[in-house]
C-alpha cells in the first residue's frame, strides 16, 4: 500500500491527497505536523520536507513528480493527457503556475509584511488575468479535468486565509474554484485544518 507523508495545512500535500482519491485506490495517509517533525521524515527524505511517497523500495519527493508517479501507475482516470502534444502543453503550464503563483507560497506563509504583499500582489495579478479563460472553458485545459486543476485547487482554496482579495474581473475564475472544491475528491482530501480555512456560506 502506498504512503503519503502528508502536512495537514501544505498545499502540495493536499494536492497529492486530492489525486489519490481521484483514484480509488487504497493508502494511507500518514499526517506531520511541520513544526514537530518526526526523525522519519529526516530519514526518509534529505530535505526534511513533505509531501512524500513511499511505496515499498520507492521513495518519492516533490509533489509534481509524486502525482504524475500515481497518475502513470494508475491510469484511470487519467489527469494527464493521454496525447503527448497536450501532456507536454499541461506541463508548461505547471511550470508556469510554478513560476507565477506557487513560488510565492512560502512568502505568503511565512514572510514579512512588504514580501508578504508583493506577494499577494503578484499573484491577484496573476489569477485576475487567466480568469477570462472561464468564460469559455470549465477546466484550465480545456473541458476535462486535469493535473493543473489537481495544482491550482489548494492555493484557490488558501485565498482568504492569505489575504488575497479578487475583483469583479476574476467572477470567472472564482466560479471554477467552486467546481474544483465541489468534487468528491476534493471534500475527501481536505484536513480538518484546511477546511477551517476558508468561510463557507
Amino acid at each position: 500500500m502506498m504512503k503519503l507523508y502528508s502536512g495537514t495545512t501544505d498545499p502540495f500535500s493536499q494536492s497529492c491527497r486530492i489525486v489519490l482519491y481521484e483514484k480509488e485506490i487504497d493508502f494511507q495517509i500518514i499526517d506531520v505536523d511541520m513544526f514537530n517533525k518526526t526523525e522519519e521524515i529526516e530519514d526518509i527524505n534529505p530535505f526534511g520536507m513533505v509531501p512524500v511517497l513511499v511505496e515499498r523500495d520507492l521513495v518519492l519527493f516533490e509533489s509534481s513528480i509524486i502525482n504524475e508517479y500515481i497518475d502513470e501507475r494508475f491510469p484511470i482516470p487519467q489527469l494527464m493527457p493521454p496525447d503527448a502534444e497536450m501532456r507536454a502543453r499541461t506541463r508548461l503550464a505547471l511550470h508556469r503556475c510554478d513560476r507565477e503563483l506557487f513560488r510565492h507560497i512560502p512568502a505568503l506563509e511565512q514572510g514579512e509584511s512588504k514580501t508578504v504583499a508583493k506577494a499577494r500582489q503578484s499573484v491577484s495579478d496573476y489569477l485576475t488575468q487567466i480568469s477570462a479563460l472561464f468564460l469559455k472553458q470549465k477546466y484550465m485545459m480545456g473541458d476535462e479535468y486535469s493535473m493543473l486543476d489537481v495544482a491550482i485547487a489548494p492555493l484557490l482554496w488558501r485565498l482568504d486565509h492569505y489575504g488575497i482579495q479578487l475583483g469583479k474581473d476574476a467572477a470567472p475564475l472564482l466560479k471554477y474554484a467552486e467546481r474544483l472544491f465541489s468534487r468528491p475528491s476534493y471534500l475527501q482530501a481536505m484536513t480538518p485544518a484546511e477546511k477551517a480555512m476558508r468561510k463557507t456560506s
